[in-house]
């Protein structure tokens, strides 16, 4: 097979400083890179990362006007970065997502084939109005239209587009490392102090029930911290802030992209909550699993196709406040810990997720770029 010239867009950039999307452009495109293959990943021209090359990656940067004009800058930036993939004459255009991408589909390149990777159900998410939740449906439908193949981090996304669209797309999720012997030295014993605080980390959103949680945890008596990951200046960030500002055992650490850290904190952690309830296969879930955390999830199917019986669910503050109170550390829970890290070893491993995604791009290459596959 000969090599091909992929591009990655929708993201801001890479290296991740942002989210999902980033997180896996970054693995995903220097893994096809040592594969033998030409990656260019296209990156907001603000991004703190300048260089034109990432581990062999070409990062191409493109005019993004959203730190002026706000969210509408988004589809400014995606169609400067589809202008330039038009002249580049790529094999594969891998789109990531399509909220601020699909409208400009007639644009897309016509002599590359389009595969996009569908996301969650965005338009379910509570912090966006009627109106853009609309939106978001067209925009999902645009992107059915005219993309050639798709790709679901869920398996619980695959079954909603077979149903909903009657077309095929590939389960691959993100993956993540298993925690390594270097990883479990304590980066700092004064912060990470061994199970010893309960822990989110999360962006500031509705969906994601950080108020359910911190909620719970001020009601009951646990004498534990609570760490909570996450850029707190957006409005909601701030809403939680105030609300819970008299409980001193909740502890708001900010925004940390230091993985090492993140993960070790993690590891560390008596009880990790994860409240994700839109998406897909969380990268941030997957993280949890891998640096051996004891996990508490929200009650959702997104969450139980990954988790299954190996964490604790909540639906509400009462319940986060009965585990707060009553979550052991004793041999089933660590049995739950152990079938988490079994998972990441054989299922979400990154090696496995960049051969599937490789594997995966070259059979659309090779099948007619115009024709999508439908059904089984």
């Amino acid at each position: 097979m000969k090599s091909l010239r992929i591009a990655i867009l929708g993201t801001r950039g890479i290296p991740n400083y942002y989210g999902g999307f980033e997180h896996i452009s970054e693995y995903v495109s220097a893994g096809l890179v040592k594969k033998g293959h030409s990656v260019t990943v296209y990156n907001s021209h603000n991004h703190p990362y300048t260089a034109d090359t990432w581990n062999g990656v070409t990062i191409k940067h493109c005019y993004d006007p959203e730190y002026l004009i706000g969210t509408a800058g988004q589809f400014i930036y995606d169609l400067n970065c589809l202008m330039d993939a038009r002249r580049q004459k790529f094999d594969v255009v891998l789109l990531m997502g399509y909220t601020s991408c699909s409208i400009w589909g007639n644009l897309y390149p016509k002599n590359s084939t389009i595969i996009t990777n569908m996301d969650g159900l965005e338009w379910k998410r509570s912090k966006y109005s009627k109106r853009v939740q609309q939106f978001l449906k067209y925009a999902e439908k645009l992107a059915v239209k005219h993309s050639h193949y798709y790709v679901s981090d869920s398996r619980v996304i695959k079954s909603y587009l077979e149903e909903k669209y009657h077309i095929y797309s590939e389960y691959i999720p993100y993956g993540a490392d298993v925690f390594s012997d270097i990883e479990r030295e304590q980066l700092d014993t004064k912060e990470a102090e061994k199970e010893d605080y309960f822990l989110l980390m999360a962006r500031m959103e509705p969906e994601n029930n950080i108020e359910t949680i911190l909620e719970g945890f001020n009601n009951s008596n646990s004498r534990r911290s609570f760490k909570v990951l996450g850029d707190t200046s957006n409005r909601f960030g701030q809403y939680i802030r105030n609300r819970f500002n008299n409980d001193e055992r909740i502890q708001f650490k900010g925004a940390i992209f230091d993985t090492p850290r993140v993960r070790a904190l993690q590891n560390n952690s008596y009880l990790y909550f994860h409240g994700h309830s839109v998406g897909g296969t969380n990268p941030s879930l997957l993280e949890a699993m891998a640096s051996e955390a004891l996990i508490a999830a929200h009650n959702n199917p997104f969450n139980k196709s990954v988790l299954h019986a190996d964490a604790f669910y909540f639906s509400n503050a009462i319940e986060v406040q009965h585990l707060v109170e009553t979550v052991q550390r004793k041999e089933n829970e660590q049995m739950m810990v152990r079938n988490n890290l079994n998972k990441i070893t054989y299922q979400f491993n990154w090696e496995k997720i960049i051969n599937e995604y490789e594997a995966f791009i070259v059979e659309c290459y090779k099948g007619s770029k115009h024709e999508r596959i439908i059904a089984y």
